[in-house]
């Protein structure tokens, strides 16, 4: 071990320019020896805290059990990012062997007994030591995750525990890993050009591409957003769209090596036990119990008095999409892959407007210009390319990120395209939290992974207004990650309950079409011409319509993983026929798939989502209210306002308890109607 600490990257000072990792120079073989000396170091850390005999103190215990993972911590967001970001089968093979090694690491922390009974005895008198509110809110968090992880079980449960969290670990990354092959696997490819009928130019130029690259002929459509969800609404071919919304819908859904049924049967299983081994009626109760929501009831709440007001409007949206079809005289039906397509030729035919026109009003660079305008206009951030700082791919750029008094707050990484190295859809994460050191400050080294349309030889990457929106929503979370200011790092930045995290994402998403922020971003990329306002105002017009639709396939998924987490441990269900038992349930037209299926719901099987995937529409019942707290002030850039937000939200990370948090900047609780009237749901 020794010889290979003195050649392994991971395990020395880095030595670059803000001690970013130095990618370039870590190898495949590197990782699992980072990760054993991590632990070894942690585990003597630990080891050296549990074995005190002097009364604890908050130092001695509580500050030096938060520092004592710091080179696990350090390799496990370089690992852990790159097996999301750009990942190999080398690395996949390293996740397989290592997720039951650290869970097991992990459980050795949590069920020390006499760590435990240091934290403990702080905790039962933590009203005679004096802390501060964020030192009491460390400790707290400390004592309900040891007991939550198990600490006050007796031998035999911990043991069983144990085993429950080593097959977890397991599980997860194999119901990860088959997904991201699935979606790699699969293709639809088109030869004939008469098959390519409606289609925009710029995604026949895509999927050109795209066959070159894959050595074939024709034209390639995989199931990667950027590519199926165009091909959805725009291909005249009724029987194309059938075949790739089947593909869709069906991931890892085919009895072969890469299906994630058996998986799910066993995830939730074991979910349920591990939850009444601990005393919780399921595991959404485990779950919410640290949450805002608190309990499934409440959260089951929202989601029902959300559902009986969407599901209507969805089955009017049903039906005048129906009718457009009877007027063409095909003698169709509406089914699950018509929606999108006939979506699109209503939305033109009630507004004239086509989202695939404003394509060249949002070229990507531009997009990102108008996100950092606002970050600037809001908190006073700037944004300066760097070339001299090592990346984990050629296609990833980095930036500092400094405030108005040209102080560093952090570094930005931007990753924008689909790979088959990179998991689908759209996230924030970190590779060094912000916290405060003896030497002040450490900033935070924040990254924005995408997957928006690539570039083709004929046009620069233009994003959809979807697109544009998710940007803006990542970039929400960057600024959480960014501009947090807390001593600890487990309570920094997005450290927070899954039902407030998505409130400065979320929030950020009204300013992306503001005509401000437009003026400033939306220029077409040939001409230079500003988005016009005939354009902006369709656009507007339009953005409630299909909200119905929108609504309801959330909701379902949510419903349905609410579903699995309040399953009675014991129950073994096979998922689809479980699945349409809950859709019937509730409802669900045929029409609409949920928006995530048992098979590829990422989210709740192996992206730490589980039992809290309401958390979008609950954040959504804040962040609408607190933008309405923008325009009651006059301004979207009200200056107090966004001072307030940025003191009492942004840079408070998990310090206090969210509603306190949500108040402080509010002065009341948030009003259900601002959300209703963002989706057109009154």
């Amino acid at each position: 071990m020794e010889q290979t600490s003195t050649l392994n990257p991971l395990l020395q000072a880095y030595n670059t320019p803000f001690d970013v990792p130095p990618f370039g120079k870590i190898a495949t073989e590197h990782y699992l020896p980072a990760f054993e000396a991590g632990m070894k170091e942690q585990h003597k850390n630990i080891e050296l805290i549990a074995s005190l005999t002097t009364p604890p103190s908050f130092a001695d215990t509580i500050e030096a059990l938060e520092k004592s993972g710091k080179r696990l911590r350090n390799v496990s967001s370089v690992f852990f990012n790159l097996t999301s970001a750009n990942t190999s089968p080398e690395l996949e093979e390293i996740s397989r062997q290592i997720a039951p090694v650290l869970a097991k690491h992990a459980d050795d922390i949590y069920l020390n007994a006499a760590l435990f009974a240091r934290i403990k005895a702080l905790y039962d008198r933590q009203d005679a030591l004096a802390l501060t509110g964020e030192q009491s809110k460390l400790l707290e968090k400390f004592y309900k995750d040891f007991v939550r992880n198990g600490a006050n079980l007796e031998a035999a449960k911990q043991e069983r525990l144990r085993e429950i969290n080593k097959d977890l670990s397991l599980l997860t990354v194999r119901f990860g890993q088959n997904l991201l092959a699935e979606t790699n696997h699969y293709e639809l490819l088109v030869t004939d050009q008469k098959d390519l009928a409606g289609l925009p130019a710029s995604l026949i130029e895509a999927a050109a591409l795209s066959a070159k690259e894959a050595g074939k002929d024709g034209w390639r459509f995989t199931l990667h957003n950027a590519s199926v969800m165009p091909f959805l609404q725009y291909a005249d071919q009724r029987y194309l769209r059938k075949e790739i919304y089947h593909a869709y819908i069906n991931r890892c859904n085919h009895d072969d090596e890469r299906d994630n049924k058996d998986i799910v049967t066993q995830l939730a299983a074991l979910r349920a036990e591990k939850a009444t081994l601990l005393g919780y009626a399921s595991h959404a109760d485990l779950i919410l119990e640290e949450n805002m929501a608190k309990t499934p009831a409440k959260a089951n709440e929202l989601l029902q008095q959300l559902w009986t007001a969407a599901l209507p409007v969805a089955k009017q949206e049903a039906k005048e999409m129906q009718a457009l079809m009877d007027r063409e005289g095909k003698g169709e039906q509406l089914e699950a892959w018509d929606w999108f397509y006939y979506a699109d030729k209503v939305r033109k035919e009630k507004y004239n407007y086509d989202a695939e026109a404003l394509r060249p009003y949002f070229k990507l660079d531009n997009v990102r210009d108008g996100l950092f305008f606002v970050a600037k206009k809001l908190y006073g951030l700037t944004f300066h390319l760097l070339k001299d700082v090592p990346v984990y791919h050629e296609e990833v750029s980095a930036y500092e990120v400094k405030d108005e008094k040209n102080q560093l707050i952090g570094l930005l990484y931007l990753d924008f395209h689909p790979r088959s190295s990179k998991r689908g859809g759209a996230w924030m994460t970190s590779y060094r939290k912000q916290s405060i050191a003896e030497n002040g400050r450490v900033a935070p080294i924040i990254s924005i992974v995408c997957n928006f349309s690539r570039p083709t030889n004929t046009q620069p990457s233009l994003l959809t207004p979807d697109e544009a929106e998710t940007f803006f929503h990542e970039a929400g979370h960057a600024l959480h990650g960014l501009l947090s200011n807390v001593t600890y790092e487990m309570l920094s930045g997005t450290a927070v309950p899954r039902d407030f995290v998505e409130l400065p994402s979320q929030v950020m998403e009204h300013w992306a079409f503001e005509t401000e922020v437009l003026e400033q971003y939306a220029k077409h990329y040939e001409t230079g011409e500003l988005i016009p306002a005939s354009l902006v105002d369709k656009m507007k017009a339009a953005i409630k319509f299909n909200q119905g639709f929108s609504t309801v396939e959330y909701l379902a998924a949510s419903l349905l993983d609410m579903s699995y987490h309040t399953l009675a441990p014991g129950r073994t269900i096979m998922p689809l026929i479980f699945e349409k038992e809950e859709m019937d349930k509730i409802g669900l037209i045929p029409q609409i798939a949920p928006r995530y299926r048992s098979t590829y719901f990422q989210h709740i099987f192996s992206g730490g989502y589980s039992a809290g995937y309401y958390s979008y529409i609950w954040s959504e019942v804040l962040d609408s209210d607190a933008f309405a707290a923008f325009k009651e002030a006059g301004s979207i850039f009200d200056a107090a306002t966004a001072a307030s937000f940025r003191k009492n939200i942004l840079e408070k990370g998990g310090t206090e308890e969210p509603m306190e948090l949500y108040v402080s900047f509010r002065k009341r609780e948030p009003d259900v109607k601002y959300l209703l009237q963002h989706r057109g749901l009154e």
